[in-house]
């Protein structure tokens, strides 16, 4: 074993010890049963919507123990940090809600939140490792690496660094001294306990007791000395920040299930009390007859900013994201489901599928419950990040917006359901408005030419309903004003009337109606034309048979 004064030559003289640490970061004051959760995001790319999932869960169970959820940027792969991810989390974390209890922007008494702001932390938790032997300095080189995997893979036996395949396990002091003395690079190890092939036991939160083999490697813990600032792996670092931010419950991907050996053996070597780990499954997603992960490469819908950025209100992802934890939430109204807490020993350990169309439903569903200004202000909200253009026509219309939204809403039995995200509002609603309206000049003559009407009919029908318009209350009286009109240019009364001889008529009352609902929408698709009139107004309703009637 090296000499404390040559371990100790390796890092800052003021230095503090474990000690220090374990009194600047107390156990936290909260009540027995309190978990203390935290989402340790990394820098290396956009967020997950799995990480919105898992988040969501981190803090439910947090706030409804009564204990603390906390954020952690985990940026110590600095080589792969990609430029604005931090931005990003906070910007999604603040779409969704889930602004922590502690994190890099509104602090707290564990920080710092950024692992990379935590460099003293753990130099002082490495020294103490390499002076009590359970770590050692190592100065096996790329090549040297690659030709112990290629020796035990010829031989079928376990890839690792490890036992006899560990170069610089055992090494003479003085050997290593030379390395140093030269200025070689030099990275810390763990020295993982001897007892290879063992197998141990843990308990899952999600899915109760799991057997594994031990640990057999020794991982470094201490990225290469020729960096700076110097920086621990992952798993070092998660070992040292759950244990100092006094973290109870770590919540994370199953794919982490394989390193709770290597971190049980940290934890105990470092003197820390275990922690418990709930293991979630990964969203999925149906790819043909098969499912597979959904992912940030191929999937768009993977990305936290195709939910913003499409306008899906945040309640219903939330929703639907609680229901994929626990099947029993799917069941509640929204308001319900969102207040009810999750429960992990309910979460499934098959990945659940996220599956768009089911998604569109239920915003549509939840859209459909809200007032026309709750709409209207969620709306401007979207826009005035990805749609400056209708933000401006919403500010100038926002009466005739609520009209808009009024249209087979309010005081309906059924509401309409056509609105799912808030980035659908142009495509819905747009005609409503003069300035957007795509058809202000009427509807394109491929539209009207699908009705099977001759244009000089099109033409006479908008004349003469122009002609003698009137701007009524009563839906039923209104559209008598079609009627009339329809049955002047000799339109069949009805559609079985007009199939029964189709060369006797230019049309059944449905295309009359259609020329009716192209000059004023744009569509031969809309909500009820009455309503529509009533919104719009005589003025806005005439100006738009201009183009029909020229």
């Amino acid at each position: 074993m090296l000499d404390r004064a040559v371990i100790d030559a390796l890092f800052p003289a003021d230095l503090p010890e474990p000690e220090h640490w374990e009194r600047r970061y107390p156990a936290r004051p909260l009540a027995e049963g309190a978990k203390v959760t935290r989402f340790g995001p990394s820098p290396t790319g956009f967020v997950h919507i799995g990480g919105i999932y898992t988040a969501t869960i981190d803090q439910d169970v947090a706030r409804h123990s009564g204990g603390r959820y906390l954020v952690r940027v985990e940026d110590t792969d600095q080589s792969r940090e990609v430029e604005g991810a931090v931005e990003q989390f906070e910007r999604g974390f603040s779409y969704f809600r889930l602004a922590a209890d502690e994190d890099i922007t509104r602090g707290g008494d564990y920080g710092p939140y950024q692992q990379s702001a935590r460099e003293e932390i753990y130099l002082s938790y490495v020294r103490h490792l390499l002076r009590e032997g359970r770590a050692y300095i190592d100065f096996a080189t790329k090549d040297e690496l690659a030709s112990i995997t290629s020796r035990q893979q010829a031989t079928k036996l376990p890839t690792g660094y490890y036992g006899s395949w560990a170069l610089w396990r055992d090494a003479e002091p003085a050997d290593v001294q030379a390395k140093l003395d030269a200025g070689e690079p030099w990275v810390v190890r763990f020295r993982a306990p001897d007892d290879t092939g063992a197998r141990v036991r843990f308990t899952d939160a999600i899915r109760g007791t799991i057997e594994a083999e031990a640990n057999r490697n020794d991982v470094v813990i201490l990225k290469s000395s020729e960096q700076s600032p110097r920086l621990p792996t992952y798993h070092f670092a998660h070992a040292v920040d759950d244990h100092l931010m006094r973290v109870n419950l770590v919540i994370r991907g199953d794919e982490w299930i394989s390193s709770v050996p290597v971190h049980q053996q940290l934890f105990d070597a470092l003197g820390f009390e275990p922690i418990t780990y709930a293991h979630i499954a990964p969203l999925m997603k149906q790819e043909g007859g098969s499912k597979r992960k959904l992912s940030k490469r191929k999937d768009p819908e993977a990305s936290v900013d195709f939910y913003i950025e499409a306008g899906y209100p945040a309640d219903a992802v939330l929703y639907y994201l609680r229901g994929l934890a626990n099947g029993r939430l799917a069941e509640l109204p929204l308001e319900q489901a969102l207040a009810e807490p999750i429960r992990l020993e309910e979460c499934g350990v098959a990945g659940p599928l996220v599956d768009l169309v089911k998604l569109d439903d239920l915003a549509a569903d939840h859209i459909a419950t809200l007032s026309g200004q709750d709409i209207l202000d969620a709306v401007r909200a979207w826009a005035g990040q990805f749609d400056p253009e209708l933000l401006a026509v919403l500010d100038a219309e926002p009466e005739l917006a609520l009209r808009a939204l009024a249209v087979e809403r309010e005081g309906a039995e059924n509401p309409r359901k056509d609105l799912k995200r808030w980035g659908e509002f142009r495509a819905v609603y747009g005609f409503f408005f003069p300035q957007l309206h795509a058809a202000v000049t009427g509807p394109d003559d491929e539209r009207i030419a699908a009705l099977g009407v001759a244009p000089e009919v099109v033409r006479a029908v908008a004349a003469d309903f122009v002609a003698n318009y009137r701007q009524l209350d009563d839906g039923q009286e209104w559209f008598q004003q079609i009627r009339d009109v329809a049955a002047k240019h000799g339109f069949a009364r009805n559609a079985k009337e007009f199939k029964k001889d189709p060369d006797a008529f230019p049309g059944s009352i449905r295309e009359a109606s259609q020329i009716i609902r192209l000059a004023i929408t744009g569509s031969t698709r809309s909500p009820d034309l009455h309503s529509i009139t009533q919104a719009l107004g005589q003025e806005e309703t005439l100006r738009r048979f201009a183009a029909l009637t020229a």
